[in-house]
């Protein structure tokens, strides 16, 4: 079938999803990186959310890192998989943080959450599967 020969492109399908979220990250990550420590502490606040309070500052500064870092490593494909988990564990933090601050039943908290759930299972199912050809990391 036609779209049994599409999975030749498999790696080609990699490298674009790569560089687009990881454009995307660099995007949501530098500002933050840039803005400085009011709010990297804002940021940081969320670990409050799976029950860490010490250090919002530090917290708030790996948030941003992960991000920034995160992105452009998924784009070039270098340290692909603990950028992958690191910016997983990142979307969960964020999902249970809009589970906690969202009024409302269950359906208006997933809503507000899907963004970070949706991101959250891309780096999940990226991390499985791995860079491709195309990438720093070969693999």
């Amino acid at each position: 079938m036609i779209l049994r020969s599409l999975s030749k492109y498999r790696d080609t399908g990699l490298l674009l999803l790569r560089i687009l979220i990881g454009i995307s990250f660099l995007a949501h990550g530098l500002p933050k990186l840039v803005e400085g420590p009011d709010l990297w502490i804002k940021l940081g606040k969320s670990m409050q959310f799976v029950g860490v309070t010490a250090y919002p500052l530090f917290w708030g500064l790996m948030s941003s890192l992960t991000e920034s870092l995160g992105g452009f490593l998924l784009l070039i494909g270098f340290c692909f998989r603990p950028a992958c988990l690191f910016l997983l564990i990142n979307m969960a933090v964020a999902t249970i943080m809009h589970f906690h601050t969202t009024p409302g039943d269950f359906m208006e908290k997933w809503f507000v959450a899907s963004h970070a759930i949706e991101l959250g299972s891309v780096f999940l199912s990226l991390l499985l599967i791995g860079p491709g050809k195309f990438s720093v990391d070969r693999e």
